[in-house]
């Protein structure tokens, strides 16, 4: 039994090896291009950041103006009624003649020193009681050698997508010898298919969840902490996160592939759709930040894709009527 096993070994660990050797060039590739790659990375984070901050500040200007137009409803300030003063006064001082004019032009010259005092202690008053953004959320590393590390970490992330279709075309290699002529054809399909379908779900998950993910995470409890994002978890929790929706993404190329195999139907896929939606809400629990929104954000098109991958299978390997099953029956046994 080893004996007929060794050559698919051998085989196996072939493909394994390319498609690691193409791993390694990719991710040398990446490390030199690491900083923009963790610009990309981590412009969701900035957003959500910068986004928060501005629904802060927003909040507490609004505080503030409606404290400040209730205190101009019952308070009077003391610079009008020391401006007031010096008008009278300097009115006054036109209107009557000799040493009482006098006096009372030096009276409104006084008064009027008086509002400019009083008008600069109200401005310092305003500016120290003005709103002011505690708000300072920041990505931070507590390492020393952090930044080196975190640069490998992306490098190979973006290592493993540039080699992404290379390793899909390596899987085919592997399976190809089992398969009849005309579904070796297939090879393009399943490696553009399965590259486009994991791009896709990257891309999904990069402009759709994580900035409404990120977004409702930080915003919790940013009125009471500042929130100081740990660069080396956030790239492990953006990985796992993009990883997990291009590889769930690739639903339908899988799909296609076993029915191609003539492993699954499309009345397979139906009898097993509400089990399905258990383990696709499992997995986007798992995959995903601990909140409904981002949870539901992997759900649903998950669910929709697993609808997609039933019309794939109804077409490729459709479910045959039972008397179609006997009658090539019959026809076996005649033969």
């Amino acid at each position: 039994m080893f004996e007929e096993l060794r050559p698919h070994l051998a085989e196996l660990r072939k493909r394994l090896g390319l498609s690691v050797l193409s791993v390694f060039i990719a991710f040398i590739i990446a490390f030199i291009f690491h900083n923009q790659i963790l610009t990309w990375i981590t412009q969701p984070l900035n957003d959500a950041l910068t986004e928060v901050g501005r629904i802060i500040e927003s909040q507490d200007k609004a505080t503030w103006t409606m404290k400040t137009e209730e205190q101009n409803i019952t308070v009077k300030l003391p610079s009008d009624a020391a401006q007031k003063l010096g008008n009278k006064l300097d009115d006054a001082s036109k209107e009557a003649d000799g040493k009482l004019a006098h006096l009372l032009k030096d009276a409104a010259g006084a008064a009027k020193e008086l509002t400019v005092m009083l008008k600069d202690m109200e401005n310092n008053s305003s500016n120290s009681l003005s709103p002011h953004n505690t708000f300072n959320g920041q990505i931070t590393t507590h390492q020393v050698g952090g930044a080196f590390f975190v640069a490998l970490k992306v490098s190979f992330f973006a290592g493993l997508l540039m080699a992404m279709p290379f390793i899909l075309y390596q899987l085919w290699l592997f399976v190809a010898p089992g398969l009849y002529s005309h579904e070796k054809k297939m090879v393009i399909p399943f490696v553009v298919g399965g590259s486009v379908m994991f791009l896709i779900g990257v891309l999904f998950a990069y402009y759709i969840v994580t900035p409404f993910g990120f977004q409702f995470l930080i915003t919790f409890g940013s009125f009471l902490y500042t929130p100081l994002i740990n660069i080396e978890d956030y790239v492990g929790f953006f990985t796992k996160i993009m990883m997990g929706f291009g590889i769930a993404f690739e639903l339908p190329v899988f799909a296609y592939f076993l029915a191609l195999l003539g492993l699954v139907t499309d009345r397979t896929l139906k009898d097993f759709f509400k089990y399905a939606v258990v383990i696709i809400f499992v997995l986007a629990a798992l995959l995903t930040p601990p909140d409904i929104l981002t949870q539901l954000l992997m759900a649903a098109p998950l669910v929709i894709l697993y609808g997609i991958s039933i019309l794939i299978v109804a077409a490729v390997n459709p479910e045959k009527p039972e008397d179609e099953d006997e009658d090539e029956e019959e026809t076996a046994d005649k033969v």
